[in-house]
């Protein structure tokens, strides 16, 4: 037998919550197990308000977890202080999603990527100031861009800015937050070009969160499916666009009409449910068009259904196909809200 290879970033009952006024707790990251391998590039995809950002943010503690642990290269990180955190957390980057309000309007280009290679890097300002030249030039803005300042560039060329400073401190793995969604879609694919090849290039790990399966399509190799705090399923990048396994992932899949012509268009009843108030039992059920009573009151756990795959559902798709006679929707009417 093979022996798994081991994580290079690895979250366990992972829980983010937010408090708001007369006791009302939100819980946006709901005991999330997730693992992430060198040199991969997972995609987290959901619709808008699932948790998808909150989770990227809280693997980097950018947003601090209430509960759960988090293991970067064997070591848990939940919990560093200080300086071998500041250390830790170098190797741990993230790209925003909005290229505006992420840089400092006041600071120069160079200045801006400079800083993390002072801070974490340690170099002197003379090798700063030569290593962010080298890296303006990968990101195809160029070395004479580093004496100007945010106002002077365009939503894309921010957004290589954003990557310049995310890959200053040379990590190893990169929260990508939706980093293509505030573009032009002519702009989009240049950016996605981009990033492939850093990938390639500098062997990053990358957590790629987007609502865009077509992008994720071009740039993940595993794809992770989150709804409403919850990892719902997890598959290989070919696996879940041949068929996705849990029937949340099917209707996301049917409603890109480029990835799922083929596919009959399923549109989800009712809107997402409140988060400070989940669904009993599997929180897709009150959605779901399979749904039987057992979904109505037991929680289903995330399980493997295949090699590789796993899925949070107590009819996955997969053993719907395989049975002799697959059972008919029974669920909510198929009107409504498209995911």
């Amino acid at each position: 037998m093979i022996a798994k290879p081991t994580p290079l970033l690895q979250v366990e009952k992972l829980r983010v919550e937010f408090h708001g006024s007369a006791g009302r707790t939100v819980r946006a990251v709901r005991d999330v197990d997730l693992e992430i391998f060198e040199g991969e590039t997972l995609g987290l995809v959901g619709e808008s308000g699932c948790g998808k950002s909150t989770l990227g943010r809280a693997m980097l503690r950018v947003t601090e977890p209430a509960s759960g642990s988090i293991t970067y290269l064997g070591l848990d990180i939940t919990r560093l202080r200080g300086t071998v955190f500041r250390r830790t957390r170098a190797d741990l980057q993230m790209v925003f999603q909005d290229p505006f309000g992420s840089l400092n309007p006041r600071r120069t280009i160079a200045d801006i990527v400079a800083e993390p290679m002072l801070r974490a890097r340690g170099l002197s300002r003379a090798a700063a100031r030569a290593a962010v030249d080298d890296l303006l030039d990968q990101v195809g803005l160029g070395r004479e861009a580093g004496s100007r300042r945010p106002h002077e560039f365009s939503g894309g060329q921010r957004q290589r800015i954003g990557i310049a400073r995310a890959l200053a401190p040379s990590p190893r793995f990169v929260v990508a937050d939706e980093p293509v969604s505030a573009l032009d879609v002519s702009i989009q694919a240049q950016v996605i070009n981009l990033l492939t090849d850093l990938i390639r290039d500098r062997g990053l790990t990358m957590l790629f969160i987007s609502h865009d399966l077509g992008v994720v399509k071009h740039i993940a190799d595993r794809i992770a499916v989150m709804y409403l705090g919850e990892i719902i399923e997890i598959a290989s990048r070919d696996d879940f666009f041949a068929g996705p396994a849990h029937p949340y992932g099917e209707a996301l899949l049917s409603s890109v009409p480029s990835l799922g012509s083929a596919r009959e268009r399923i549109e989800l009843a009712g809107e997402l449910p409140d988060p400070a108030s989940p669904p009993p039992g599997c929180t897709f059920h009150t959605r779901c068009r399979y749904a039987i009573d057992r979904c109505r009151v037991e929680a289903p756990v995330l399980r493997e259904v295949a090699p590789g795959r796993q899925v949070r559902c107590h009819l996955p798709l997969l053993t719907i196909a395989a049975a002799p006679s697959a059972p008919a929707p029974v669920g909510p009417v198929t009107k409504g809200t498209t995911a």
